[in-house]
């Protein structure tokens, strides 16, 4: 009987962002690229996604060039190469106009990029469906995702139903997107025959992480069942929260009787040597260790692996704010394995009573960042579901697609109350076209609009970062951050000191929170905020005030009211661009917006309690605040 050939896809970016926060440079990746080639095993490689174009806005590298010059070693090849892209949300957090997304694949495509992964965080098929097409006007392959989750309304019919749906829709092939790895092998493997059944001729690739320790038994079940292409990570960035590794999918798939690939093992040398370069350079300082291990722990709330390097630093800040009141209050203070584990616990509890949406971008965020603000005010002895930022009331409402399961009654009450609405229209319709609009920047700024309009896109599809980028504030602030966490050491490059780094090292990326940025000789205090993996993913539109200089706070009497922080992180007296921060001397009423704080990128609104005259804002926006900190003061 002939052997049954099973085809790799390198997943070069995204072994870095799982792993990490951040990828290589351009010259970097152009420098591994032939050895890359060289190793003979991969159809595909995976060149570009939201993570990638964003960093290299935050280097101070133009992501179209670098996109360009990354893909055209693999297109000179013959190899296809393939990016993710996030549907409603393009490739960044925060929902697209239509325009820019039907944009984004006629320039992905010139750009030498040949399939797109599209997801819906949501696997709602109306984002999806508009991605397959939009995807082959523009030429490209579309490879529809099922971003898989276990369960009980995750079943095999429903992802079956799904592939079913997306594949007469137009879809070319199917990826099924096991972003968590908590895929259960004997149940993926009925999914693949649930859909070959239907459709065996349709390509089915399959993408794991290592992280709860399924995938390799996964890939062996999905690939007897008929999967053709298979993700893989390689050394030393496989296994941990990233993907199986090459050699040992590789072995155990030509033992169970697959036609699979010969490896260079020279050319592999290469590739491990550079990747393990690039690490020492800089990249390491953004890798935490712990991310190198798995952890069967996260089988229960079922957080992707890309995700935990982000949320471990985000841990640390959560347990210093609780710590911090626990201290005050005389209690005993946890440790931050105490509060993972009650954070798992927390998702595990939340999850289905948030209607069970699929744990990746950017609803892992979403319901992290809602189980994490539970914790942390059960801690301090307050309720749960004290804080819920908008974008997370717009996936409860369904702004973003329609929620898989159902909203626990507690949670629809809680939203009655607030006067939030269940929408159930099309997501696309709230996001209308808005190309003239950025077109009309980048002609009033004469700026170019690049080859293929690929300027004009990016602007559009990350607005504050390539306005940064283009003032030059990114790369001077990346600088300093590379020389900080140089002389610092962090990740695992910690404990390394100032004098055994070269003078002339080659820069590297930084993680700011906020950053200054000086347009047409204005300055505006921007806020960054960072996605799964870390990587940069939006950003608060700048404010419509120029920074503030320093002026002598007014004088109050003695018993103006208070509004206070509700948790640590940036205060910000807007959010959108279409809003008005309130001023001294405004009337404001019990329940209207004052600001929010940004924590765990999330803007969380702060409404009054009180009635009454602003006669103080404390702080500037963008400000770093403590929970309790007096932020308005009314009369």
């Amino acid at each position: 009987m002939e052997k049954r050939k099973i085809k790799f896809s390198l997943v070069y970016r995204d072994m870095w962002q799982s792993s990490g926060k951040y990828l290589p440079r351009v010259d970097q990746l152009v420098k591994v690229a032939p050895h890359i080639i060289e190793m003979g095993c991969f159809d595909r490689v995976e060149t570009n996604g939201g993570g990638f174009e964003q960093i290299n806005l935050l280097f101070g590298e133009n992501p179209n060039n670098a996109v360009r010059k990354w893909t055209q070693p693999f297109n000179d090849a013959g190899i296809q190469t393939h990016m993710l892209d996030r549907s409603l949300n393009g490739l960044r957090m925060s929902p697209v106009p239509a325009d820019v997304r039907k944009m984004m694949y006629k320039v992905k495509k010139a750009q030498g990029t040949d399939i797109t992964r599209p997801f819906c965080g949501l696997n709602d098929p109306r984002n999806i469906l508009d991605s397959i097409k939009y995807a082959k006007e523009g030429g490209m392959i579309a490879q529809a995702a099922l971003s898989l989750t276990y369960s009980k309304v995750h079943t095999v019919e429903y992802y079956v139903k799904l592939a079913d749906t997306l594949i007469k829709g137009g879809a070319d092939e199917i990826c099924l997107k096991d972003m968590a790895g908590i895929g259960r092998p004997a149940w993926l493997g009925k999914i693949v025959t649930g859909i070959k059944k239907l459709h065996p001729d349709t390509p089915l690739q399959y993408h794991s992480h290592s992280g709860p320790g399924f995938a390799l038994a996964s890939i062996l079940e999905v690939c007897r069942a008929g999967v053709e292409y298979v993700d893989v990570a390689m050394e030393p960035l496989s296994w941990g929260t990233g993907h199986v590794d090459l050699l040992a999918v590789h072995a155990m798939l030509e033992d169970a009787g697959f036609d699979v690939p010969k490896i260079n093992m020279d050319a592999y040398m290469k590739v491990r040597g550079l990747t393990q370069s690039f690490i020492e350079d800089f990249l390491g300082y953004y890798i935490n260790p712990k991310n190198r291990f798995m952890n069967s722990l996260l089988i229960g709330p079922g957080l992707p692996g890309g995700m935990m390097g982000s949320l471990m630093a985000d841990l640390e800040s959560n347990l210093s704010s609780i710590n911090k009141w626990k201290t005050k209050n005389n209690k005993p203070t946890l440790t931050q394995d105490d509060l993972l584990v009650k954070l798992f616990h927390e998702v595990e509890h939340i999850w289905p009573m948030v209607g069970y949406p699929p744990l990746v971008t950017p609803y892992s965020q979403y319901v992290k960042n809602l189980a994490m603000m539970n914790v942390m005010q059960l801690e301090k002895g307050k309720e749960r579901w004290s804080m819920i930022a908008d974008n997370i009331w717009d996936m409860l409402m369904g702004r973003g697609g329609k929620l898989p399961g159902k909203l626990a009654p507690e949670l629809k009450a809680l939203a009655k109350e607030n006067g939030k609405e269940e929408f159930t229209d099309k997501p696309q319709s709230l996001y209308p076209d808005a190309l003239d609009t950025f077109r009309k920047e980048m002609d009033e700024k004469g700026w170019d609009y690049g080859q293929d309009d690929e300027e004009l896109f990016e602007l559009a599809m990350h607005p504050e970062q390539y306005r940064a980028y283009k003032s030059g504030e990114a790369k001077k602030a990346f600088e300093a951050d590379l020389a900080k966490k140089r002389e610092e050491g962090a990740g695992l490059l910690e404990g390394t000191k100032k004098e055994e780094v070269p003078a002339a090292a080659a820069p590297t990326n930084f993680n700011p929170s906020s950053m200054i940025v000086d347009v047409d000789g204005e300055k505006f205090k921007v806020s960054v905020a960072y996605g799964e993996n870390g990587t940069v993913e939006s950003a608060a539109p700048a404010s419509t005030e120029k920074a503030p200089a320093s002026a002598p706070a007014p004088t109050v009497n003695g018993n103006a009211k208070e509004i206070l922080a509700p948790l640590e992180g940036k205060f910000y007296l807007t959010k959108e661009s279409s809003e008005t921060a309130i001023k001294v001397g405004d009337e404001i009423k019990v329940g209207d917006l004052v600001g929010y704080v940004e924590a765990m990128k999330t803007f969380n609104a702060i409404k009054s309690d009180v009635s009454g005259k602003v006669v103080e804002v404390a702080f500037a926006t963008g400000s770093e605040v403590e929970e309790d900190d007096v932020l308005i003061k009314i009369q």
